[in-house]
């Protein structure tokens, strides 16, 4: 069967440019091709122009200042740079962080890297549906703790977290609060100002932007955050984060979250119609189980267990028809049960149906 009539279901893993970025970026990779840190010149005056531009953008889509926006390779990156940043920065008041059992590799490998130099990280339990239990997060601070890194929402599961109630118990103790909202920007309102989250990471591939460029949302006041730099160089991006711009990237960035900001809500509407479509057909057959809490989700994202039916068979079966997932894209080669169901509380079988 051709690529063309292939069903592509699998956009939490990344999504297709939206041609509009792509028209975008076009000049920026030989008309103007600049480097934006080159002040001394039209084509270096050009890229700087793009790349501020694109920075008003993104923060138009946060509700944020310009300069609390960080451009980095990925949200990946992002969030390594705001747990590792952070840890350094703040070493003198303590090295415990909070995070979940069910947040992404790019926290769980990055918290596990941070034991390893002297960390001290908590991993929340989360309860049936996915949602962190408020009172265990605040049981967990002691005077030690630093950060709070809790995903806004789930890249398997969909399920969105009670961000502001956690920024709140945050806010009371004087902890941090980063979150990975890779899979809520452009999708659902992500407004870290309003909600009162500190550092956030996301990424333009999943939001119908390019590849290899992503952001991390930095606090100027209330509080004003600072983050040790992760890579030495030139001083890049306010000294956070050194290395040349990624200028047609950023422009589809920028361009990707302008889109985002004018048809989200009417997108949004739409997809959860789909979703719910495809969900009330599935619900007939005999022993399936949507995972997660469905009062608290990402408008696009479904997660179902078949019982009885592995996911790698399910995923052979579809693969001449239909691009889909049984995980994260970055687990999808393993043969494990998904360790999100599993911290949910579903048993092998079903984790990893």
């Amino acid at each position: 069967m051709s690529l063309q009539r292939l069903i592509y279901l699998d956009n939490n893993a990344t999504t297709p440019c939206d041609p509009r970025v792509v028209e975008a970026m076009v000049p920026y990779f030989y008309e103007k091709h600049g480097n934006a840190a080159s002040r001394s010149h039209q084509f270096g005056w050009e890229a700087e122009d793009a790349v501020d531009y694109a920075r008003e953008q993104i923060a138009a889509l946060l509700g944020a200042e310009d300069k609390e926006i960080i451009f980095t390779s990925g949200a990946t990156e992002s969030n390594n740079l705001a747990l590792k940043g952070v840890f350094e920065m703040y070493a003198r008041k303590g090295n415990h962080i909070i995070t979940a059992e069910t947040e992404h590799k790019a926290i769980l490998d990055t918290c596990k890297h941070l034991e390893k130099a002297g960390a001290e990280i908590t991993y929340l339990k989360v309860k049936e549906d996915g949602l962190v239990d408020l009172a265990d997060l605040e049981a967990a601070i002691k005077p030690t703790t630093i950060l709070v890194s809790l995903m806004w929402a789930n890249n398997e599961t969909g399920v969105i977290q009670p961000m502001k109630e956690i920024a709140q118990i945050c806010e009371k103790h004087g902890v941090l609060f980063h979150s990975d909202a890779t899979q809520a920007v452009g999708k659902i309102p992500t407004l870290p100002r309003e909600t009162g989250v500190h550092l956030m990471s996301f990424s333009a591939h999943k939001m119908y932007g390019p590849k290899g460029v992503g952001g991390l949302y930095v606090s100027r006041k209330n509080p004003r955050v600072k983050v040790t730099a992760q890579i030495d160089g030139g001083g890049h991006e306010r000294g956070m984060r050194s290395g040349t711009l990624n200028v047609p990237g950023i422009v589809g960035f920028g361009k990707a979250a302008e889109i985002a900001k004018n048809e989200m809500f009417q997108d949004a509407e739409r997809v959860s119609r789909l979703r719910d479509k495809l969900e009330n057909a599935l619900v007939q057959l005999e022993e399936t189980k949507i995972n997660g809490n469905v009062n608290s989700r990402m408008p696009h994202v479904t997660n179902i267990s078949f019982k009885h039916v592995e996911g790698e068979g399910l995923m052979m079966t579809f693969n001449q028809h239909i691009a889909v997932s049984s995980g994260s894209a970055c687990t999808s080669a393993s043969l494990e049960p998904s360790y999100v169901l599993v911290a949910m509380g579903l048993g092998d079988d079903l984790a990893h149906s």
